[in-house]
């Protein structure tokens, strides 16, 4: 069992000046893998004093030099990488194949695409109007990232601070604190200056109120629900300081009768139950053109039974368990408001799978002849289940999946070039995926609504990071 009982803060691992601890389990056995100290804003003041006093010198570093520091610690990410996806398999139940291949490779890629963008960024440009413009970091920023893709988005927020010249406070998840001690380590490693980056293990009333609250933090950026997400703003409005946000979603995933119905389907279903579901932009509203509704219908049942649970350390690309008891509860809970609000069940439905009843493990589950004003598609279930409704017109498929409070994602499936680009103009969403293809590493990622506000991701989310500057030529 491994204690966790150190604050990377200023260079140093430290002791947390907070007593409380909290449980670390594995949900795929329920047992406890070890225990994690929670700080307090104690904690959090000695750690933006540490920022605060490095900022003064990381932020007059040469774009050179630290384009010189990341690509150190992509080396070093390089060689950490199986450490960190045996990290997030034990703290959030990724299965190994998964967390190699996409869970720890983020720290890889993204960091590789915020090399990119700082490569081809200018520091200093002559505007139209002949006045000069300069990119500057922002200051101190207050980083939360959730459980459900630690290292993702600890790398998508901590690499664009290091790569502005901002210093930083990250909180990760208190669920999953492996991963993130093992990137503290891999920063470390690299090189940077003490006091650049710093973490504090916490909740959010213990240190994310205390950091969104800082008069000494400049920026807050935060990932997880859209309700902690507006009490971070809330928090941080009166000292004025920058927030971006990225929240959840509910996305669509239009099927048209011209697309590929077997690939589509099976790509849609994949999409939705991978990582058990735990993603925001997963395409949980199948929404299917009623020619080929029942067609769909028969692919989506063979499609979904296929689909196994199993042991998150065995290789394959089986499902994991849920993350904890409380995500578990909740997914039982929302099927269950499905089956009473007149959906059919296809695939899966309540409790456990036959032979896995020690993790937080759900049976993928599928319903259909749902509407879109049900509570099973409105609401965001953060599992693997998938809803799947029927639409007459493209209009109305149009219309359909942008009713939602949500604009995360979307997702379309046609074989009408034309109608492709017609339909991807007027979704309201951050991000347009057709027929199974996604965008790349160092593209912007972020949401329409309630999804959040902010992107993350090379050159776009290098600029949340920074403050221009404008000056008028100098004549003398």
């Amino acid at each position: 069992m491994k204690t966790l009982n150190k604050f990377y803060i200023d260079g140093a691992w430290v002791d947390p000046i907070s007593d409380a601890v909290m449980p670390v389990m594995n949900p795929a056995t329920n047992a406890q893998i070890g225990t994690v100290s929670l700080g307090n804003a104690a904690d959090v003041d000695k750690a933006v004093a540490a920022a605060k006093r490095a900022f003064e010198t990381f932020s007059k570093t040469s774009k050179t030099e630290r384009l010189a520091l990341l690509q150190r610690l992509l080396d070093v990410s390089v060689k950490r990488k199986e450490d960190l996806a045996l990290a997030i398999t034990a703290e959030m139940g990724a299965p190994i194949s998964m967390s190699r291949d996409a869970q720890a490779d983020c720290a890889i890629g993204h960091l590789e695409g915020y090399i990119a963008a700082l490569s081809a960024q200018e520091e200093r440009e002559t505007l139209p109007n002949g006045d000069v413009l300069t990119r500057e970091p922002i200051g101190v920023c207050g980083l939360i990232t959730p459980w459900n893709w630690p290292i993702n988005q600890i790398v998508q927020k901590v690499v664009p601070v290091l790569a502005s010249g901002s210093t930083c406070i990250l909180k990760p998840s208190e669920h999953t604190p492996l991963s993130a001690i093992v990137y503290a380590e891999i920063i470390d490693e690299a090189g940077y200056p003490a006091g650049v980056f710093n973490l504090v293990h916490g909740d959010g009333p213990g240190v994310g109120a205390a950091m969104s609250r800082h008069p000494d933090i400049a920026m807050m950026s935060f990932t997880g629900s859209t309700r902690a997400g507006a009490l971070v703003t809330k928090d941080a409005a009166d000292t004025v300081k920058r927030v971006t946000l990225e929240l959840g979603g509910k996305s669509p995933n239009l099927v048209f009768a011209d697309s590929d119905l077997p690939r589509s389907v099976a790509d849609g279903i994949s999409k939705c139950f991978y990582n058990t579901g735990q993603s925001c932009d997963a395409p949980t509203r199948m929404l299917v053109e009623r020619s080929c509704y029942d067609q769909v219908l028969e692919l989506a049942a063979m499609i979904g039974q296929a689909h196994a649970v199993g042991d998150p350390t065995q290789e394959g690309d089986h499902l994991g368990p849920l993350f904890d008891k409380m995500q578990y509860d909740r997914v039982q809970a929302m099927i269950r408001m499905g089956i009473d609000e007149g959906a059919r069940l296809l695939v899966g439905g309540l409790g456990k799978p036959e032979g896995f009843e020690d993790g937080w493990y759900v049976k993928p589950t599928i319903f259909v002849d749902v509407s879109n004003n049900m509570r099973i598609a409105r609401e965001e279930i953060f599992g693997p289940v998938l809803v799947i409704i029927p639409f007459d017109t493209e209009e109305d498929a149009i219309a359909m999946a942008n009713d939602t409070d949500y604009g995360l994602a979307a997702y379309l499936q046609t074989g009408d070039a034309a109608r492709a680009e017609r339909v991807f103009g007027q979704l309201r969403a951050g991000g347009i995926h057709i027929n199974g293809r996604s965008a790349g590493y160092g593209s912007p990622f972020g949401g329409y609504k309630h999804s959040g506000n902010g992107r993350e991701g090379g050159v776009f989310g290098l600029e949340d990071y920074q403050e221009l500057k404008v000056r008028a030529p100098i004549v003398v």
